[in-house]
């Protein structure tokens, strides 16, 4: 599709889901919103890709919401505000719920709502310039959207603090605090990007799928459930064709297919790196 506030790159098994508002430091619109829950729809459809990065175009990853839209939304019924909002609900929704694992490589400034998309993901990564601010106070509004996801990162008793504060998170306080897995030199956040990356790809792309669906549902059930729940979904996978083959490999002290492959798409990845 044709995108304006959006860039959707497609490299083999990859696809990066960029922000593209560098001259608004990327603050979502009602429009970006509709983008994005398109481009996320797209990107789980194609049974091709196996891992998703989002990221930010120009220096920013996601100043929150644009200004612009804010002065709309201003005038705006209880009723419009609240279709906007279950939008926003459902993008954030569906991006953690996505069923490929998921990388924010977090460029630069991240305010307000934007730190709903990093927290959406399973692993942020972010350069060491980077500044947060959950800063929705500071116009009389709350991170109500967001909140799940940030809470679920960073534990209530942080929240407490930066919900009620505002205030400005550097990188290494992020990572401290669990906002972010962790940062790094500028200069070296795509290298580092791309080492997660190759421990994804060499991984079992089924164990991957069957593991983030384990993540979302272990912590909503009792014991009782989740000792259900987990004897079944081990047994399932040990008799899967994926199961088998990464046990016989392991045994024979081979590598896997997938594995095999992942090489040879990380070879052709590093010759496009050397060439750009």
């Amino acid at each position: 599709m044709n995108y304006k506030t959006v860039i959707v790159n497609i490299d083999g098994p990859i696809a990066r889901l960029i922000l593209n508002r560098p001259e608004v430091h990327n603050a979502f619109n009602a429009e970006m919103i509709k983008e994005l829950n398109l481009a996320l729809r797209e990107i789980k459809n194609r049974s091709d890709i196996r891992i998703l990065i989002l990221t930010g175009e120009g220096k920013s990853f996601c100043a929150g919401a644009d200004l612009n839209w804010m002065r709309e939304i201003i005038h705006y019924s209880f009723e419009e505000n609240l279709q906007e909002s279950k939008e926003l609900a459902e993008l954030m929704f569906q991006l953690d719920q996505l069923p490929l694992p998921t990388i924010a490589r977090i460029n630069g400034a991240t305010i307000g709502g934007g730190n709903g998309f990093h927290a959406a993901c399973d692993i942020a990564i972010a350069s060491e310039d980077a500044v947060f601010s959950l800063s929705e106070v500071k116009i009389g509004l709350i991170p109500a959207v967001i909140s799940p996801y940030v809470i679920r990162r960073i534990g209530l008793s942080r929240a407490r603090q930066y919900f009620l504060t505002g205030e400005r998170i550097s990188a290494k306080k992020a990572e401290e605090i669990g906002l972010i897995h962790k940062s790094v030199p500028a200069a070296a956040l795509d290298d580092e990007v791309a080492e997660v990356v190759k421990l994804l790809l060499t991984s079992g792309p089924e164990a991957i799928r069957r593991s983030k669906e384990l993540l979302q549902k272990v912590p909503l059930m009792s014991i009782e459930e989740a000792k259900e729940y987990t004897a079944k979904v081990i047994a399932e996978l040990r008799i899967s064709p994926e199961g088998q083959e990464g046990m016989a490999a392991f045994l024979e002290k081979k590598k896997p297919r997938w594995a095999q492959e992942a090489e040879l798409i990380l070879e052709e990845m590093e010759k496009k790196r050397s060439k750009d």
